[in-house]
């Protein structure tokens, strides 16, 4: 293992800088401290790959020595296009060690969405799985940017290169100098750009630090009851800060064992719980219910999971029941927030699933939470406003943004956007998002109440429920359903099914049953597509 210098290369002359020195606390740092603490631990498995911390540190170092050869420097925006793997873990610390800032790009966007934040984040540098280089071309020709280096993920099993591209693994991963870089990283400079979109046409890039990450992992660890001894299956994609921030740093941070999968299969994910004894899983709710479908659940041996966790969407109470029942003795956490919080915000934890069915807990270690209306007044408990919180962990604001930064921090708070309700205890419960908001003859409905009785229904997988235009109501609740395996589910009954238990301006007056929901990377259901898929329903019904 090539240790991290214990004195700078040139020695300060003045007394602040000896001081900010020794009080040096870089992003980077993380790694290299818990392989100075566990040299010897497994740190990361990727397929066959096995890297012990002392290894994957070293890995790291002849990587970002690379990347300065080529001419990555301090404040350089970096930008990452690759589904899991282990150079993505590794590139991502490298471009850390230089002060360089990691911007992670969805894998599912197409080219000319891609040459946008190319354009926007003014990227200096692209790290690619080959796969997808074809489509990196093509964004890099239509944003015209100039970039310094550009790297490319070998996940083929053939040994070629795609024209123009480097191999990180051949190229950068060797490189001769595995020493530390020595560069004097500001703890409140930016280390990370991620783009989130939200209603907008155009993402927004949100900037976050050195100090809001080791903030929020401050606060997921503590609250979500994280430890050295943890080994923990990574499935839901890195260029997402949910598995990245809440979950596979934190286990670096903490010398815990990560193993890294492509993509969140169920059969991949079950056979791997059983096989390397994983004690701890995050998945969005879909993913979950992918699991307990799965033929081969009740044969998987699950007895060393002890934590599980859930986000990015809301769960449904009957999935929260099944798994408890099927996973007898796991403690499971909610973590509710958004990339702009690093991401988390409030944490369910396992003794209050039961007893606070469907909220989304109380706030973080470090973060204020506050429920608001119109004019940004606290509002009394059980009154619906909008969630706003207050944190170190909150982003610097929208890069080249100013307008949507000022808006989203007026009056000193972040304003999230989601509609909540707090009761007498403190604990949120999430109403929905503020776009998902369904405004139906007068009345204001929200959609997570309505799938929740939905879900009670025995036949029901899967649902999606959103507004669809009408005539006379201005919307209409509508509700997309995904019977269960060997089920079928007539929508008349359906309809029939929720009017007896709700109340009529909220019970759905459109079923539609399909194969599958729309889903992106991360697991969230797409409803927007949903919406346009199905915008003409509303005028069919009276």
């Amino acid at each position: 293992m090539t240790m991290n210098p214990t004195t700078p290369s040139q020695t300060p002359t003045d007394l602040p800088a000896l001081i900010a020195s020794a009080r040096r606390n870089r992003f980077g740092d993380l790694l290299w401290r818990s392989a100075a603490r566990t040299p010897k631990k497994t740190a990361l498995i990727y397929n066959d790959l096995r890297q012990t911390f002392a290894e994957l540190d070293e890995t790291v170092n002849r990587t970002a020595n690379a990347l300065a050869a080529r001419g990555v420097t301090q404040g350089d925006h970096v930008a990452i296009l690759s589904h899991n793997n282990h150079a993505f873990v590794v590139v991502r610390f490298a471009l850390a060690r230089l002060g360089a800032v990691t911007v992670p790009i969805n894998f599912m966007l197409q080219a000319s969405e891609i040459a946008f934040i190319l354009e926007n984040a003014e990227a200096r540098g692209m790290i690619v799985e080959d796969a997808l280089a074809a489509t990196a071309d093509a964004a890099i020709a239509e944003s015209k940017v100039q970039l310094k280096v550009r790297g490319s993920i070998r996940e083929k099993n053939d040994k070629t290169v795609p024209a123009g591209w480097e191999c990180v693994q051949d190229a950068w991963m060797t490189h001769a100098d595995a020493t530390a870089p020595d560069i004097a990283i500001d703890d409140d400079a930016p280390v990370q750009m991620l783009y989130t979109s939200g209603t907008e046409s155009r993402p927004k890039g949100a900037l976050l630090t050195g100090r809001c990450l080791y903030s929020h992992y401050a606060t997921v660890i503590i609250d979500g009851e994280m430890s050295s001894e943890d080994i923990e299956v990574h499935s839901l994609p890195l260029y997402h800060c949910a598995q990245l921030d809440c979950f596979l740093t934190p286990d670096i941070y903490l010398g815990a064992t990560s193993i890294v999968l492509a993509a969140p299969d169920a059969g991949t994910l079950l056979k791997t719980i059983q096989s390397e004894k994983v004690t701890k899983l995050f998945c969005p709710p879909t993913v979950w219910i992918a699991l307990l479908r799965h033929p081969a659940f009740d044969k998987t041996d699950l007895s060393s999971l002890k934590k599980g966790y859930y986000g990015a969407s809301i769960m449904p109470v009957e999935i929260i029941k099944e798994i408890s029942q099927r996973i007898p003795g796991i403690r499971l956490f909610n973590f509710y927030g958004q990339t702009e919080l690093a991401p988390l915000a409030t944490v369910l934890k396992p003794e209050d699933q039961m007893r606070k069915l469907g909220s989304a807990g109380r706030p973080g270690l470090n973060v204020e939470t506050r429920v608001v209306d119109d004019d940004d007044k606290p509002v009394p408990p059980g009154t619906v406003g909008e969630i706003v919180h207050r944190s170190p962990h909150v982003t610097l604001g929208y890069w080249k943004n100013p307008e949507k930064t000022a808006e989203a921090f007026r009056n000193g708070w972040f304003h999230s956007g989601d509609l909540g309700v707090m009761d007498d205890e403190g604990y949120l419960t999430v109403v929905d998002r503020k776009k998902d908001m369904i405004k139906t003859g007068g009345e204001n409905v929200a959609s997570r109440e309505v799938e929740e009785i939905v879900f009670t229904h025995p036949a029901v997988s899967e649902v999606a429920v959103f507004g669809v235009p009408h005539p006379k109501w201005i919307e209409a609740v509508m509700a997309v359903v995904v019977p269960r395996a060997g089920q079928t589910i007539s929508p008349d009954e359906l309809l029939r099914f929720c009017r007896d238990r709700m109340a009529g301006y909220k019970a759905p007056k459109i079923v539609e049953v399909v194969d599958a929901l729309p889903k992106n990377a991360s697991g969230k259901i797409l409803k927007r597509e949903l919406r346009d898929r199905f915008a003409a329903k509303g005028s069919s019904i009276g």
